[in-house]
């Protein structure tokens, strides 16, 4: 199985075509110099960035601190739209809702709003498609087509908190609590923008959304250097390794970037990240039917585990239409926590929300192409 291209790990694929700028893609201190560019007072960035973090507001005409006659251009400038709304459906008596995005130059995204008991979850994407190729991954199959602008990301967060201050959701109104980048796309290969994204998220008001750091969870199959890269930024998110095995032989057919750097090296790496911030670490794990659910591959997992400072979610695989992988047997999967709960290894097994709405990342998009095409 192919290798994914490890240069476009920092760097931004060829754009078919340019992506508009927007607030979210600057730095504070950038955001005043852009309005600067457009012949705007500085003071106007900070006043957008209360409008579109804090007040979570769309519509221009409500930004009152701002003159009538120039809100719609300075939003045109400063906020450009970037995502459009093609559908949503619903699931779980409206506590899940996958919405799918059109991007400006028509590429599909999607994104995930899941409302529990005490919090709210959105799921996002980072990319559109996935590069890293993993053969029961809806969103891997689909290859990449081009990685998001922190604009485009930051967008879809901005749109889940607008949801929920509105009320969309059963409930009445609430604040968006957690967010975690494990839609569509490796986020560490889209490191710049997903790091603008993560401190849209976690700066203060007005500058970002004032959530904090804890309540994000950057997913990654396995790219060592950019652990390595997130372990010096100085913000303790939540680090999620996708393992999905503990031996390397069949991690390799499964996460092939595995070839680049195997599992001692990648929970190396999330070693140090954990002693750096001092914050557990994830290891998620899909649970495949006869593929990765044995009782010697969960006692190896333990063994692997057993003195590290991570947590394992289990994931009942979502399949895709038409692949050969399924989730595990029930009797398997309880055997599977039983044997790591032996080792002291904190397990969960997660809520299998979205079955019935192609939960999947990649389901909702691939099934809207086919009927476009």
């Amino acid at each position: 199985m192919s290798i994914p291209e490890i240069k476009l790990i920092f760097d931004e694929p060829i754009q078919r075509k340019k992506v508009p700028k927007h607030l979210a893609d600057y730095s504070p201190s950038e955001r005043r110099e852009v309005a600067k560019s457009f012949g705007l007072p500085a003071f106007r960035a900070t006043q957008v960035a209360t409008h579109y973090f804090s007040h979570l507001s769309d519509d221009p005409q409500t930004w009152s601190d701002i003159p009538a006659d120039v809100r719609q251009s300075i939003a045109d400038q400063l906020t450009p739209k970037l995502i459009e709304l093609v559908r949503s459906v619903t699931c779980d008596d409206g506590m899940t809702r996958k919405d799918l995005w059109k991007l400006h130059d028509g590429v599909l995204v999607e994104s995930v709003l899941m409302r529990y008991s005490d919090r709210v979850t959105v799921c996002i994407s980072s990319q559109a498609g996935c590069g890293m190729n993993c053969p029961f991954c809806a969103t891997g199959q689909a290859g990449l087509t081009r990685n998001l602008s922190a604009g485009e990301i930051t967008e879809q967060i901005v749109a889940a908190a607008r949801a929920c201050a509105r009320g969309e959701l059963p409930g009445g109104p609430i604040r968006l609590s957690n967010i975690v980048f494990m839609g569509m796309g490796e986020p560490l290969a889209n490191y710049n923008a997903v790091m603008r994204t993560v401190r849209n998220i976690t700066d203060p008001s007005p500058d970002g959304l004032g959530i904090s750091a804890r309540s994000v969870t950057v997913s990654t199959v396995g790219l060592v250097n950019g652990i390595e890269k997130l372990t010096e930024e100085g913000i303790a998110v939540t680090l999620a390794v996708s393992l999905h095995t503990p031996d390397d032989e069949l991690r390799e057919t499964l996460v092939p970037i595995n070839s680049r750097w195997n599992i001692k090296e990648v929970l190396s790496a999330a070693d140090a990240y954990e002693k750096r911030t001092g914050r557990r670490y994830s290891i998620e794990y899909a649970l495949i039917r006869d593929i990765n659910d044995q009782s010697w591959r969960a006692d190896l997992l333990g063994r692997l585990l057993k003195n590290r400072n991570a947590h394992v979610n289990l994931i009942p695989l979502n399949p895709t239409p038409g692949s050969k992988w399924t989730a595990s047997r029930r009797e398997d999967e309880a055997e599977f926590v039983r044997i790591l709960e032996g080792y002291g290894v904190p397990v969960t097994v997660r809520d299998t929300r979205g079955r019935e709405i192609d939960g999947a990342c990649g389901q909702l998009a691939a099934a809207e192409k086919i009927s476009a095409d």
